[in-house]
């Protein structure tokens, strides 16, 4: 999936919109299975949930204070999805 086709969530007050008819705390995104990206000061910088994608394997942390959009890669529209029930 290509960055043409995800969502770019804009974050506001804390919190994207992740359906239509609900708003979650930035803070979710971070453990989110469709979590790719998060735009901090411009760049975008790789989702901390990718750390168990072998593919990607990012091990870094983002001061979510300072993100401004998340790119996500939720097409089917099933909101917040843990990467803690893949993990544990």
């Amino acid at each position: 999936m290509g960055s043409d086709t995800y969502r770019e969530l804009d974050v506001t007050g804390g919190t994207v919109q992740c359906l239509p008819e609900k708003r979650e705390p930035v803070e979710y995104c971070r453990l989110c299975i469709h979590c790719r990206e998060f735009r901090v000061k411009g760049t975008y910088v790789k989702s901390p949930s990718l750390a168990y994608c072998v593919k990607c394997r990012v091990t870094g942390e983002v001061d979510l204070s300072t993100v401004q959009a998340v790119r996500c890669a939720d097409r089917q529209g099933e909101g917040f999805h843990s990467i803690t029930s893949l993990i544990g």
